[in-house]
């Protein structure tokens, strides 16, 4: 008699959970689906945020310190001397730049892929990295007004200059640095031609001297210069594609920070700012009969 009491109890005492589970059910499916739903809100507004990291021109002010991207290995452009001290046509901008603003200058080493992820993840407020203006990168970055004029251009030895890309060898290979504009040239408008990849110019000027490309595709300023200073390299094709513009680039949406270098580029051109920069910098690599192609004052594209 007991043994079925105790079964009995143990039965009701089952119902009854299982009721309670079934009451309770609709409500635990609701808190489960809005926990999820709080977790993918919580996730898209991480995601945004993400996308948004930058610090606005008071809170610059504010630190008294901005931290500007350049290249390190960049002769004339940006490159560190054999004193450790950060030189050339962008560095020159950027310390007028915190000059002007009245605050302290932290120059931080960025290589061309990685330019826009230094800006949405916070490291740098400013690249001023040789930084091409296109369609594609002003969907990711803002860009502001154009300093300098670029197109592309093709290096090559002396010993096989490359004129054209017409009818291109397919056992030879193109060297190009990642996430520049001669790669994504190259790939939408010569998707035959081998592109042999790398992270840095010092890197890509390695592989040309040791031959493991016939040739090197870059921004025409940085193959003109690289052929000039040194011997045995030829410029084989000076403009490759459209001409393009070099600006200054922030973080999409820092709008007072943009409006600021605008505002900066403008008056920079009232005392030709850029030409002297160009004759202090640059001069001595590509001579006086490039400076006016070559240089954009107070960020106005003269019209052809």
């Amino acid at each position: 008699m007991k043994k079925r009491t105790k079964i009995a109890t143990l039965l009701t005492t089952l119902a009854l959970t299982a009721s309670m589970a079934a009451c309770g059910g609709s409500s635990s499916s609701d808190t489960t689906t809005a926990a999820a739903g709080s977790s993918a809100a919580a996730a898209d507004t991480s995601a945004a945020e993400a996308q948004t990291v930058y610090r606005t021109l008071d809170e610059i002010k504010e630190s008294g310190t901005i931290n500007i991207g350049v290249f390190s290995d960049k002769n004339p452009f940006g490159y560190v001397d054999e004193n450790g001290e950060y030189q050339g046509y962008d560095v020159y901008f950027a310390n007028r730049i915190g000059e002007d603003l009245g605050v302290e200058v932290n120059l931080v080493s960025t290589e061309a892929a990685n330019r826009i992820e230094y800006l949405q993840t916070g490291k740098v407020d400013i690249i001023l990295a040789n930084f091409t203006v296109t369609p594609e990168r002003a969907e990711e970055v803002d860009f502001a007004l154009p300093y300098m004029n670029v197109a592309l251009g093709v290096i090559s030895p002396e010993s096989n200059v490359i004129t054209t890309l017409d009818n291109w060898n397919a056992d030879d290979q193109m060297i190009v640095i990642s996430g520049t504009t001669a790669e994504t040239y190259l790939i939408n408008n010569y998707p035959d031609i081998p592109l042999q990849k790398y992270d840095s110019y010092a890197t890509a000027k390695n592989a040309l001297e040791n031959g493991n490309g016939v040739a090197w595709a870059n921004d025409n300023t940085e193959v003109i210069a690289f052929a000039l200073q040194n011997p045995g390299y030829e410029v084989g094709i000076p403009e490759l594609g459209n001409k393009d513009t070099i600006a200054p680039a922030v973080t999409k949406g820092n709008t007072t920070l943009l409006d600021w270098i605008n505002d900066e580029i403008k008056s920079l051109g009232a005392e030709q700012f850029f030409h002297a920069d160009y004759e202090a910098t640059l001069i001595d690599t590509y001579g006086a009969d490039y400076e006016e192609s070559l240089v954009v004052e107070g960020g106005e594209i003269p019209a052809n």
